[in-house]
């Protein structure tokens, strides 16, 4: 539906954000305003409560029909979509506004970039330069993890991922606690995995183990574009860490930089878009589409 129609939907009692904690939780470069998060986000976060409760109340039924007394696990929502197009605000303004829903739910978010394998492993297997598809992922690792969440294991680590170190940190985790909604955020999770030859029976996907997703959705030009953007921004400001990965890259011109940040897309983010990340959108129970200026033109929800 378009805009207008989905911005209806918000309660006239829902939380409000103020713009210090929008500031917070926006990516760089991120234009998302106050307006945004009351006529897309709101409604979003509203919807998913919806689906947790629901959830909730089959649970419950399913249990009492089965004579179960398990308890109830925590509810999983993913959220996809390609780099730089915005997703990573997208998850931290939905945990944001979940955390202050009714009955203050314990809500984490968790990226799935610590469930990279380290450079170490990626440049042995010759694979570095393809960080970020879907081989680059220890996936055993991270359906694991969402399996030891979803069975209410009372603590459960995800490794810890390093943006100025450009790799895993070794030793360093999130551990989890048993919470009532997990947000789990990364470009690949409604992936579906490769048959193996000969085996007949399918292999479990990552999000198999989700009740709600999300993919944040936008023409590939706008999104290459957004990425330059966001780089010449780095360059001026993270880049300039003595200790950053891409300290490198500091001292390009303009020109330089744009180039190189072109040649990237190029070779990484765009064939990845394309081919792995894009055509896992039809699996999200809600699309945002994204329009030229970066913000959500029109909501999709899968009906079935």
């Amino acid at each position: 539906m378009p805009r207008s129609a989905w911005s209806e939907l918000a309660a006239s009692t829902a939380v409000r954000l103020d713009p210090g904690m929008i500031e917070q939780l926006r990516g760089l470069g991120d234009p998302t305003s106050e307006q945004d998060v009351q006529e897309v986000y709101h409604p979003l976060a509203e919807l998913i409560v919806e689906y947790v409760r629901n959830t909730g109340h089959l649970y419950r039924d399913s249990n009492q029909y089965l004579g179960l007394t398990a308890e109830r696990t925590p509810f999983i929502v993913g959220i996809a979509g390609s780099v730089a197009v915005g997703k990573s605000t997208v998850a931290r303004l939905v945990t944001e506004l979940l955390r202050r829903t009714h009955g203050r739910p314990r809500v984490e978010l968790v990226t799935t970039d610590g469930f990279l394998y380290p450079n170490s492993v990626l440049e042995k297997r010759g694979i570095l330069d393809k960080k970020g598809f879907p081989e680059s992922y220890d996936t055993a690792a991270l359906l694991q993890f969402i399996i030891d969440v979803k069975s209410g294991m009372p603590e459960v680590r995800a490794p810890l991922y390093s943006h100025s170190l450009y790799d895993v940190v070794p030793g360093q985790f999130t551990v989890l606690e048993c919470p009532d909604i997990l947000v789990i955020e990364g470009i690949n999770i409604l992936q579906i995995p490769d048959p193996i030859p000969g085996k007949r029976a399918s292999m479990l996907a990552v999000s198999d183990f989700f009740d709600f997703s999300v993919y944040v959705d936008a023409h590939e030009d706008d999104i290459r574009r957004w990425y330059i953007s966001r780089f010449l921004k780095l360059r001026d400001s993270a880049f300039q860490d003595p200790d950053s990965f891409f300290r490198q890259y500091a001292a390009l011109t303009d020109e330089q930089a744009i180039a190189f940040a072109n040649e990237v897309w190029d070779a990484t983010n765009g064939p990845n878009l394309v081919n792995n990340i894009e055509p896992t959108k039809v699996r999200a129970t809600a699309i945002l589409r994204k329009g030229p200026d970066h913000s959500v033109e029109r909501v999709r929800i899968r009906k079935i």
